[in-house]
């Protein structure tokens, strides 16, 4: 039994016995978690690979997997530093031998994930929960087989015709060019009786509430544009709104904008994940792209075959993968960037 399973059983057992109290004084909360709800959260893996699912997955299939879901943040071979860290770099076949990646002495490094890597099974857990970055947790469970091989053979940790399995990971972690990194040399892990951290729990007359502030001058706040509008719709807020101060009659005043079938179509597809508005993320703004087709009568065939199709080079060399839409719906795409923008 994983702890996510054990911390929940613990939970429902002390919800069954302090619900009666609690409904007599707060009648309709609480209640007790489903079995449902619990499999929702047992998705973790431990480093002894307890929490693995059953599948496997092949290196060819994982390359066809980053291609199509990966390739466009990280770079075709996991090498782009663009947006993140490189995955893949920095290590070498004697790392592989004595566990343990040289190149993590030398300072000023440029550290790739699998330089610092010292567990296959927190690769696997990440891949699993979090990617990809604009749809987590929409990978099946070969497909995480597929992409963990994949990084696993452009490290050359496995050969290109290795399939990954939950019954053969143990034999390739002993492989990892890192798996002997770990480390309790620390002050997360030895405090020598003190905390780590400096706090205490309010309980009355508290201060006032933290709040996010910008360190940026009021001139300047808005050069990247509203942040708050820019974050990812899943996880917690991290952005700056700048809409804050605005008066609140006329936040409540102003009715609810219609929904716009294109954009809903866009935000479903995956396409404003990598384009903003009016400001690049991944890939161009879409307001750059009016503004480059804006007088061109044939642009919008030229870039349904585009979307549909894939490629780089145009706005950089990020590539952007082929769209698995229907023609119908890719015109629609198009026709709303270059008319609404």
């Amino acid at each position: 039994m994983s702890r996510w399973v054990k911390w929940m059983a613990v939970a429902a057992a002390g919800l069954v016995c302090t619900q009666a109290a609690a409904q007599s004084r707060y009648p309709g909360v609480g209640r007790t978690a489903t079995p449902a709800e619990i499999a929702a959260w047992d998705i973790d893996v431990r480093a002894d690979f307890k929490g693995l699912p059953p599948g496997s997955g092949s290196v060819s299939r994982g390359e066809a997997v980053w291609e199509a879901k990966c390739a466009s943040c990280h770079g075709s071979f996991g090498e782009s530093n663009m947006f993140f860290p490189p995955i893949i770099g920095g290590t070498r076949a004697e790392d592989i031998v004595r566990g343990r990646v040289e190149a993590l002495a030398r300072p000023g490094e440029q550290r790739s994930t699998l330089m610092k890597l010292s567990q296959i099974s927190t690769l696997w857990d990440y891949i699993n929960r979090a990617m990809p970055f604009n749809a987590p947790k929409t990978l099946t469970a070969d497909e995480v087989y597929a992409l963990t091989a994949y990084i696993l053979n452009q490290g050359d940790v496995v050969p290109a015709n290795f399939v990954l399995t939950e019954r053969n990971m143990a034999e390739v972690q002993q492989r990892l060019p890192n798996r002997n990194g770990l480390t309790r040399d620390h002050g997360l892990w030895e405090t020598r009786g003190r905390p780590d951290v400096k706090a205490f729990a309010c309980m009355a007359n508290c201060g006032p509430e933290p709040r996010i502030v910008s360190q940026l001058p009021d001139h300047a706040r808005g050069s990247h544009g509203d942040l708050a509008a820019q974050n990812r719709l899943i996880g917690p807020v991290r952005g700056v709104s700048l809409t804050q101060g605005a008066p609140a009659a006329a936040a409540v005043a102003a009715a609810p904008a219609a929904r716009d079938p294109a954009r809903d179509l866009a935000e479903k597809s995956g396409c404003l994940a990598c384009h903003g508005a009016k400001q690049r993320v991944v890939g161009p703004a879409l307001a750059e792209i009016a503004a480059k087709y804006r007088n061109d009568g044939g642009a919008e065939a030229r870039l349904v075959a585009k979307v549909k199709s894939g490629g780089q080079g145009v706005w950089g060399n990020v590539p952007m993968p082929p769209s698995q839409l229907q023609e119908q719906d890719l015109r629609t795409l198009v026709r709303w960037i270059l008319n609404t923008h």
